[in-house]
């Protein structure tokens, strides 16, 4: 029986990982980074209040085997860059250099499909620097799934992307299997499928394999 750490767990793909790992026998503890407490009561979830500028007081309520990091956010709601890059490269590091510390031996992190550290998008440019730079922490286990615009009951609702989801709905038999939009619990499900593998190496999943969970 494992232990499992999450943090983004009140996200679009946070939220329902959450549920699919408090339901699955395979872990005996789910711990949940969460700034505000979280509406759920399961006797498996340990739910930790904690700011991310004061995230390693928290260290030792935070060891963990597999350690799931479904943070995100846009530039426009962080307002700047620097506080874009501060959430979705910043907050992912320190959480895999600490959780890597405590013994933690896989490490799942969404990305985006697109990222790559070459990329003259910034918003791409982040998500593949952070990618490498946790690859360099040597996890026994690494994944990073690349999901394209995601569909799903999203709580906060983004400027714009509403919209977006109807106009890809509308022309999905146009788009490439790699650029369809796709569900959100899709991705969760192919996160909580390849954890219980437990196949050591690093590993990219991009948008048009995660159709299928």
């Amino acid at each position: 029986m494992a232990t499992a750490l999450i943090v983004g767990s009140t996200g679009l793909i946070g939220s329902q990982l959450l549920e699919l790992l408090l339901e699955d026998d395979h872990y005996q503890q789910i711990i949940a980074v969460s700034r505000t407490p979280l509406p759920n009561t399961n006797p498996k979830l340990k739910n930790v209040l904690v700011d991310f500028k004061s995230f390693k007081n928290k260290k030792e309520e935070l060891k963990a085997d597999d350690v799931f990091c479904c943070l995100g956010t846009t530039i426009k709601k962080a307002k700047s860059k620097e506080a874009f890059r501060e959430i979705d490269f910043s907050y992912p590091m320190l959480v895999a250099e600490l959780t890597k510390a405590l013994g933690a031996k896989q490490y799942f992190l969404v990305s985006a499909l697109g990222a790559s550290k070459s990329s003259s998008v910034f918003y791409n440019q982040v998500k593949g620097e952070v990618e490498e730079a946790i690859k360099g922490l040597g996890f026994e286990s690494y994944h990073v799934f690349r999901p394209s615009l995601l569909l799903g009951p999203r709580v906060e609702v983004r400027a714009g992307e509403k919209s977006m989801q109807k106009v890809f709905t509308a022309i999905d038999f146009l788009i490439p299997k790699k650029y369809k939009a796709i569900d959100s619990i899709k991705v969760a499900r192919a996160m909580l499928f390849f954890a219980k593998q437990q196949k050591a190496g690093n590993y990219i999943h991009e948008s048009d394999s995660l159709q299928a969970y």
